[in-house]
């Protein structure tokens, strides 16, 4: 063929800096799109061979990557199909005229998998080269070899040249932007990334040893790449061990074992198969995230599988492979298309099917494993309501004993102690065994059972499940007394009158710090309950635990906690602080009340005159009256108030106490914790 020179089939003048600066996403892609080209060109060659149409010798099929350093190369050779000089007129000099769409419909029963769908991948090579070089033979009889140029415009040289095999080199001259793909452990780093599990043997120089102190290289060629990856094997043919050596080999960093795995292995109506593995979740979801790799016929595209798989599965590891998810020119980004969602609900079918099936055979295998598998569950049944209703079958709630119930079961042990008067049917939870110990305790008392939820997806998953149940409540064990949680027609009768009472709540109000975030309240609970409790509201405390997740507004999350201080007005010794306080100020309070009582009497009888005339009807007098007695009236109440609160500040049994309450939340720390030891010191010695 005598030399000749031409211009590239485009549409576009343009095409050339389009290509080296948007049509990949990142700039590394060219190795793996040359690569999956040679590749093609190999399985071409085999699939010509066993449909007789190619009766040579089939030579050695493995794909050599080599860098030369002073000439600024990267060469990927293959004996593969290779060109002849018409072949590259059409598939190379016609861009995007892919040469893998004929192949197929010529030999779509034979063929197998072809990579390549758009005819783009070649010119990857042009966003990290200033020249490509292609060297190739047809493997057709009597063919000749031809060399094709181009320095990255639209005008290329092709001529013939000398080759002795069949198959394509092709050389890429490095721009100056390109140091760092000269490296070795550069392109053995995208080799190990795009390359790993590709189906020719893909070889990058030879394997090192040490020997003598330092790395020498020797005779063995270094193949970088496993051809049977696990996916592509029956799961008859593997082991668990098989499964977890694979596991390895995808994530060599990750020391812990999986839990389990799920074999995808589907042929209609679409392809997939692949490998998912369900891995020892960690508290933080977003680490766990990114760990699917999505390959097309062994070739690897991302890890980003939002596309392909709901949202939740993508806490799982492991491989997805499918020439039937639809890929643009870059293969990095899913175009929308009904066969991705169907393979998305077949995935969720499975992964949920395989749960069942996990649940069914060994529960109590599956049980032991749960607080692995927990977040996941949870995760997806929140967010993917198919998944839901397959989940309610095998979903657990584990209470503080360490006892594990499906949804059914638990409803059915604690609906005829936990529903209220309202026929409301009342979950106990805790989130912390130890802090809200006493909590759980007085639960236990009257018979109830307590949940645990302790996990970062909880709070979420309680109001999820809670909004699907019909008279049924989540609250935490600490958000009240435990008879305003689950209230019944029985009553509690009072040790103390009501204005002992309200001067006891004021007492207590004396110790509550001056930013205080507590409203203080009296309850009439058994003698035998904790003296002084704090409870920690469940609607205020649920917001801002779904605020510090990103799920709620920031206006819960920077409110302060809504506590409450419970005094219980029929413990001894809050009796005790009554009554002492109430001889000690008696003479104080017994005054003011003196002050207060013909006032009240002249409050009573103004308004007895008033009651029936309307705001407009009422005298200016009248009002000035009536306003300038209730101010009397409450100065006077707020003298009191400073009495008892003065008398509760300084009373030690109302510190111990409150102390003891915070204590017993694990909230007493720092100097208050060393003044709560120096006065329990000073309590034992009376």
């Amino acid at each position: 063929m005598a030399k000749t020179k031409g211009k590239i089939g485009v549409t576009s003048e343009n095409i050339f800096p389009i290509i080296k600066k948007f049509l990949y996403s990142e700039h590394e892609i060219f190795l793996r799109e040359l690569v999956s080209n040679a590749v093609d060109a190999t399985q071409k060659l085999k699939t010509l061979a066993i449909a007789g149409d190619f009766k040579g010798e089939l030579k050695d099929p493995r794909i050599f990557i080599s860098v030369n350093k002073k000439k600024r190369t990267i060469t990927i050779s293959d004996h593969g199909i290779g060109m002849t000089a018409d072949e590259v007129k059409r598939y190379i000099n016609q861009i995007a005229f892919s040469s893998a769409g004929d192949f197929l419909e010529k030999y779509k029963n034979d063929a197998n998998a072809i990579i390549g769908h758009f005819g783009l991948g070649f010119y990857s090579a042009f966003m990290v080269s200033e020249k490509v070089e292609v060297i190739t033979k047809s493997y057709q009889e009597d063919a000749e070899a031809v060399r094709w140029e181009c320095e990255g415009s639209p005008q290329y040289k092709m001529e013939t040249t000398e080759k002795e095999n069949y198959g394509t080199d092709v050389i890429l001259h490095l721009d100056k932007d390109s140091d760092n793909f000269l490296e070795k452990t550069k392109i053995t780093e995208l080799l190990n990334k795009y390359c790993k599990f590709l189906p020719i043997p893909i070889v990058f120089g030879k394997k090192t040893e040490w020997k003598d102190g330092k790395e020498q290289e020797t005779e063995e060629d270094n193949v970088i790449n496993n051809t049977e990856p696990a996916w592509v094997k029956k799961p008859a043919d593997l082991k668990e061990e098989d499964y977890n050596e694979f596991y390895k080999e995808l994530y060599p960093m990750n020391f812990d074992e999986p839990l389990f795995n799920i074999h995808l292995n589907v042929d209609f109506p679409f392809n997939l198969t692949g490998i998912l593995y369900f891995p020892k979740i960690k508290s933080n979801i977003d680490i766990q995230r990114n760990k699917i790799q999505l390959y097309c016929n062994q070739v690897y595209v991302t890890d980003s599988v939002e596309g392909i798989v709901p949202e939740f599965l993508t806490l799982l590891h492991g491989v997805i492979d499918s020439p039937d998810i639809p890929l643009n020119v870059s293969r990095s980004y899913l175009q929308g298309d009904p066969n991705v969602k169907k393979i998305s609900a077949h995935i969720t079918k499975k992964v949920a099917d395989r749960l069942n099936d996990l649940f069914k055979e060994n529960r109590e295998n599956f049980e032991k494993k749960w607080d692995d598998l927990k977040m996941f569950i949870e995760y997806g049944m929140i967010t993917e309501e198919k998944f839901y209703e397959k989940a309610e079958k095998f979903f657990l709630l584990k209470n503080t004993d360490g006892k594990y119930f499906t949804l059914e079961e638990y409803k059915k042990l604690v609906e005829t102690e936990q529903t209220d008067k309202d026929k409301q049917l009342i979950y106990l939870y805790a989130s912390d065994v130890d802090s809200q110990y006493s909590y759980i305790k007085a639960a236990k008392e009257k018979a109830y059972d307590v949940l645990l939820f302790d996990g970062q997806l909880d709070m979420h998953f309680i109001n999820h499940i809670e909004s699907k149940f019909e008279n049924q409540r989540f609250l935490r064990v600490d958000s009240d007394i435990i008879d305003n949680l689950i209230r019944k027609d029985e009553k509690i009768d009072a040790k103390l009158g009501e204005v002992e009472q309200q001067h006891v709540r004021i007492i207590f109000e004396g110790v509550l710090p001056e930013d205080s975030r507590y409203i203080a309240s009296t309850a009439n609970m058994r003698p035998e309950d904790m003296p002084v409790l704090i409870t920690n509201d469940e609607f205020m405390r649920r917001m801002k635990d779904m605020s510090k997740m990103g799920t709620g507004t920031n206006f819960y999350r920077d409110m302060p906690d809504s506590l409450r201080l419970v005094v219980n007005t029929n413990h001894p010794i809050v009796i005790k602080i009554s009554e002492e306080s109430e001889k000690k100020l008696a003479a104080k309070l017994n005054k003011l009340e003196e002050e207060a009582i013909p006032l009240r009497a002249e409050r009573d009888e103004l308004n007895e005159k008033l009651k029936d005339k309307k705001d407009e009807e009422i005298s200016q007098e009248d009002k000035d009256k009536r306003d300038n007695i209730n101010k009397k009236i409450r100065e006077i109440s707020d003298k009191k108030s400073v009495i008892l609160k003065e008398s509760g500040k300084k009373n030690k049994l109302v510190n111990q106490l409150f102390d003891l309450a915070l204590l017993s939340n694990n909230m007493l720390k720092g100097e208050s914790l060393n003044s709560f030891v120096k006065r329990s010191l000073d309590l034992l010695e009376k």
